[in-house]
């Protein structure tokens, strides 16, 4: 039943490090299998209440809750990365709603977001994008529309979570996606119907305890060596984007809504990770890279496929009748970069055509992308170089959110002003390892 025999003599807090400290792991179920296949032991623990017996007052009461599962599974068997994944992605988008007010969106693959949003309306060239009706969505499912088509090709497979309560017609959106379970609050009746049909009845779907409180500290072992840590409970708001420091101090609410989104995206992203954002969805998200203008590089090439899918020609490709929509859609965005087609590559893409499609020149791709603007940039950590920030001006990005910090940070500065970008320091590095 437990994971350790011995029953806790102490508990100390975090201030008293250099003493020793005992937790007790009560077994809850065992998955799959771990991050492999071969890794044939996993299995998901609980905080054991016996862990604060002795335990000051205060600690005790506020480690009440830390005790409970922080989800009941209601359909399906969680795998080891499932459950990684569906635990950020939850953080994610609870942190979200409270800072926004808005249904909230996550759409994620190995234990970072290839997307996340909030619940704002679409136009009418992005719902011909997503392949979905604008006026049929909830708020709800137009956050996860947007979530999932900042990068569906990343997305696909994807472990979703959701803010509220699911309804049938989002539970409907989820249904045609190829994805691994999800995580909500809860689920209308038709919904959880609809959702537990998926993968011949496999579809892995929980549901999230809001009122669930994680304890103050973090502990996790690697290669035999326990590590601890305060857990990063930095709350992200609108208001942390009042200090600006470049010349141009004009930052819309818009442009505000996509900072938080953006911040708390990082915040939840494999470090170094920077994020692109506009209005209210991720459109491109670089995660886990060494060097951060790389991450400024990797995010801004999924801004400009982003971007691109909404060109007049790649919208009006003409398909081979009986074609799927998901090789529709990455067919498209095999088309927006056709010229580094393999032969055959090629030949294979075109078999979904009656003719080969008109080219998508570099030309027309270039004098389309001088349209994009309004992009918000936010990284979890300080820019060092201005590098980034030249990066980021060839892709439309006029507001950058970053900690600041940096004994370079007046050079970055001045590069956003040379572009005429408005730039926040915040003062909160939101590392996640």
């Amino acid at each position: 039943e437990y994971l350790f025999s011995a029953r806790p003599q102490s508990i100390r807090t975090m201030s008293d490090s250099s003493k020793d400290t005992t937790r007790v792991y009560k077994f809850v179920r065992n998955l799959k299998y771990g991050c492999n296949p071969h890794q044939k032991f996993a299995a998901i623990y609980t905080l054991d209440p016996e862990t604060w017996k002795n335990a000051d007052k205060d600690i005790a009461e506020d480690a009440k809750n830390a005790s409970k599962m922080p989800f009941k599974v209601l359909n399906g068997n969680p795998g080891y990365i499932n459950l990684l994944d569906a635990m950020n992605a939850w953080q994610l988008v609870l942190e979200l709603k409270a800072a926004l007010n808005l249904p909230a969106a996550a759409s994620f693959k190995h234990v970072s977001p290839a997307g996340a949003a909030v619940g704002m309306p679409l136009d009418e060239t992005l719902a011909e994008v997503y392949d979905v009706d604008a006026k049929a969505l909830t708020p709800l499912a137009a956050a996860y529309i947007r979530a999932r088509h900042a990068d569906p090709k990343s997305s696909f497979g994807d472990f979703v979570a959701l803010s509220d309560k699911v309804d049938e017609q989002t539970a409907l959106i989820l249904k045609r996606e190829v994805s691994d379970g999800i995580i909500a609050p809860g689920y209308d009746e038709k919904a959880l119907e609809i959702l537990k049909g998926k993968k011949k009845g496999g579809y892995l779907v929980l549901e999230g305890d809001v009122t669930f409180k994680p304890p103050a500290n973090e502990y996790r072992e690697v290669y035999g060596l326990c590590f601890a840590q305060k857990r990063n409970d930095t709350i992200v708001t609108k208001k942390m984007f009042e200090n600006i420091v470049t010349k141009n101090k004009d930052m819309p609410e818009g442009a505000v809504i996509d900072g938080v989104l953006a911040t708390i995206c990082a915040k939840y992203t494999q470090s170094n990770s920077v994020g692109f954002a506009k209005g209210g969805q991720m459109v491109g998200v670089g995660a886990g890279q060494q060097s951060r203008v790389d991450c400024v590089k990797l995010a801004g090439s999924k801004l400009r496929i982003w971007y691109l899918r909404q060109h007049p020609k790649v919208r009006g490709l003409k398909f081979k009748k009986g074609c799927k929509r998901v090789e529709r859609l990455n067919a498209k965005l095999s088309y927006i970069d056709e010229a580094d087609m393999t032969g055959p590559e090629r030949k294979a893409w075109l078999q979904f055509f009656d003719a080969a499609p008109e080219p998508l020149t570099e030309q027309e791709k270039k004098e389309f992308l001088k349209g994009l603007g309004g992009v918000t940039l936010a990284s979890d950590a300080f820019f060092p170089f201005r590098d980034n920030i030249d990066v980021a001006s060839k892709y439309g990005v006029k507001y950058i959110a970053q900690p600041g910090g940096s004994n370079r940070d007046q050079g970055v500065t001045d590069a956003c002003d040379e572009y005429g970008m408005v730039m926040a320091h915040h003062g909160v590095r939101v590392f996640h390892h």
